[in-house]
């Protein structure tokens, strides 16, 4: 029975230094750890395993209630997991756990044997990978216990990197991210970026009667996106309230969100977005029969996007004549295009729109569907790179595994799709651009055992660091709406164990989403009133460039209705949102103002025509095939929902791919 630690009257770090000698450890810690591997794959039968860790248990050295605070508790276990961690005066690791519960204690009992007396370099070295085998936890379970493996090591190696530089006297390689604090009892932001977010999460009620008064008069909808300016969502969030017809969302529903609007009675449409998101609501509404329905855009300039301009140039042309010429093909294009892309590239390749929350599921599919396909991806060349990664790891996987994902593939088709898989190049989001080597590698630095989240669009290596945290419970990869879901529910893990917790979220994407997390998080504290002494705190992190930080120190405060914001070194006030390395914020996006949608509501009708600029016009340009481009580029949307509804490609789509003459357009079929 290894784990063997002391039970008496000292504590456990003291108890562990008097034993403690200063021997060939690389050899000894090595040698712990084989040692409990070959023990634990000697017990064939998971019943067994369990059983042993329970044995261990009983060996962990309690820790006193004075250790088992928040400071030393562990994110992201299923149970709680408190960790002390000490450099002693020979240079080496002293590391002293517990917990709630009785397997997880016997985890920490295993890790602590193990690394307890280790150089730090030691422990740093030790990968999750070693941990998988001992081969104990909760198969097919994606949040198990046996999570507790890897997220008490990250902790331990987190502490022992700050342990190490504190001895040497070094100062923090990094400044913490700006951050936003959410508690019961208010808002707390963390650095000046965050303050200036917090600074509109309460709106000023004057400004929300205003537009809530002229929403009602006329009959006006608002669908605005994610990564709206904070002011603006602070707003839209209050006067939500009072008036049902305000829908924030990512790209994809808010077409949806517009229809709704439309059957209830509203005569005008505001959208809050980049100008595809007003193309695809005016689009839709025309498809669904409300073409008498004003659909309005904030701005009377051009409000673009990168990648919506990257499918639109003549590179991603000559991208999908390479298409067109390897038959059978299909195009599947990001949903963030405009409407004439899309028209354009459907006659050229079959095409079906896709969203970064189902485009794994719609190539797969597709695959099975059509099994000598060849597909081609854009325009996010990062999304695109990604996807390629996450096939390549589904190559790894057990057939069974690889059959939860989707019931038509095992490893042998996963591979040999791989090489028909294609993807655009040349094609960024500005914002996710931002997520890269230097902000991956304070993530890694000071982070570590946070939630990290994640958008499909960014950089490989933030996307390989979530996905790792994905594997152990503590990430999240997808859209933006799947990091808002992720986010709510360990929220709500939270709440349901009733103890206190401090939930440490790293945002992965543009800063706009800030709004929404917070305000669902504030009704999902305030629905429940937790015991006495239980208290949640969420933290959101922003990451930004450290060109953008500020190395001041203001002592200030600002009071927000009854909530006081302290300030900390943060983003520089003023330049932290450039697109050349500062937060992750949208400059397009940021277009759609508050005085911009105060504007046109006030001035509708149109009758004096003054918002000519600002109204999303019908398309009445034709393709070169002398078809309607709101009629073409409609179908791959309407490709996409079908899909959505039934987990099949259409046959009007199947048979377009195989008939890439005609394009199918002329047939009837549902």
């Amino acid at each position: 029975m290894k784990p063997n630690h002391a039970r008496n009257g000292c504590s456990p770090f003291a108890c562990s230094a008097v034993t403690f000698s200063p021997s060939p450890i690389t050899h000894v810690f090595s040698s712990k750890l084989h040692s409990l591997i070959s023990e634990f794959r000697s017990l064939s039968e998971p019943v067994d395993r369990v059983k042993r860790l329970l044995h261990y248990a009983t060996l962990l050295t309690p820790l006193d209630d004075s250790a088992r605070v928040d400071a030393n508790r562990v994110m992201g276990c299923t149970a709680q997991v408190w960790l002390q961690a000490e450099l002693d005066q020979y240079g080496k690791m002293r590391f002293a756990a517990d917990s709630d519960s009785e397997i997880t204690k016997g985890y920490c009992s295993c890790l602590v044997w193990v690394l307890d007396g280790a150089a730090p370099e030691e422990v740093l070295k030790v990968k999750t990978e070693d941990l998988a085998d001992l081969n104990v936890g909760v198969p097919g379970r994606e949040r198990s216990r046996v999570n507790t493996w890897h997220n008490v090591l990250v902790t331990m190696q987190k502490r022992t990197k700050a342990l190490v530089a504190e001895r040497e006297g070094k100062a923090p390689p990094f400044e913490p991210f700006p951050s936003l604090v959410v508690t019961l009892d208010g808002i707390e932001a963390k650095g000046s970026y965050a303050e200036a977010q917090a600074r509109y999460l309460l709106p000023d009620e004057l400004k929300v009667k205003e537009l809530v008064s002229v929403l009602k008069e006329k009959k006006i909808g608002v669908v605005a996106h994610f990564y709206m300016d904070p002011e603006v969502q602070g707003i839209l969030t209050a006067a939500q309230k009072q008036w049902p017809h305000i829908y924030i969302s990512d790209s994809l529903v808010m077409a949806d969100a517009a229809v709704k609007m439309a059957k209830d009675g509203c005569q005008y449409i505001t959208v809050l977005g980049v100008d595809f998101m007003s193309e695809n609501v005016r689009a839709i509404l025309d498809q669904a029969g409300f073409g008498d329905v004003g659909v309005y855009r904030m701005s009377n300039e051009r409000i673009g996007c990168s990648l919506a301009d990257a499918a639109a140039s003549p590179s991603y042309v000559n991208y999908l004549e390479a298409a067109s010429g390897s038959p059978p093909s299909l195009h599947v294009i990001y949903i963030n295009t405009s409407l004439e892309t899309k028209a354009y590239a459907h006659e050229r390749v079959p095409t079906i729109t896709c969203t970064s929350s189902n485009v794994v599921q719609t190539i797969l599919q597709a695959f099975a569907q059509v099994p000598d396909l060849n597909i081609f991806y854009g325009p996010d060349s990062y999304m695109g790179a990604n996807i390629i990664e996450l096939f390549l790891q589904m190559s790894k996987m057990t057939d069974e595994e690889i059959a939860n994902i989707h019931p038509a593939h095992n490893r042998d088709s996963i591979r040999s799709l791989l090489p028909r898989l294609n993807y655009y190049q040349d094609g960024i989001c500005i914002v996710h651009h931002l997520f890269g080597h230097e902000v991956v590698e304070k993530i890694n630095a000071m982070y570590c055992d946070a939630f990290l989240t994640a958008h499909l669009e960014v950089p490989g290596e933030m996307f390989s660091l979530a996905m790792e945290a994905k594997r152990r419970g503590m990430g999240v990869v997808g859209s933006t709406q799947n990091i808002l879901d992720f986010i709510k529910q360990r929220v709500q893990e939270a709440l349901d164990k009733n103890v206190s917790d401090h939930l440490q979220f790293v945002l992965g994407t543009e800063s706009g989403m800030v709004t929404s997390i917070v305000a669902a998080v504030r009704n999902l504290l305030g629905s429940k009133s937790p015991s006495e002494g239980a208290k949640i705190k969420v933290e959101v992190v922003f990451p930004v460039s450290a060109d953008s930080m500020t190395r001041t120190s203001p002592k200030a405060s600002v009071k927000v209705g009854d909530v006081i914001l302290s300030v900390i070194p943060g983003v520089a006030s003023g330049e932290g949102c450039s697109i050349h390395g500062g937060c992750a914020s949208c400059p397009y996006m940021k277009m759609n103002s508050l005085s911009s949608l105060l504007k046109v509501c006030h001035q509708l009708p149109d009758e004096k025509k003054t918002l000519t600029a600002y109204e999303a016009e019908r398309f009445k340009l034709q393709t070169p095939n002398g078809k309607s481009v709101a009629d073409v580029g409609c179908e791959p949307i309407l490709h996409m929902r079908h899909f959505q509804a039934t987990r099949q490609l259409p046959e009007k789509l199947v048979y377009q791919i195989h008939h890439p003459d005609g394009n199918g357009m002329s047939i009837s079929l549902s």
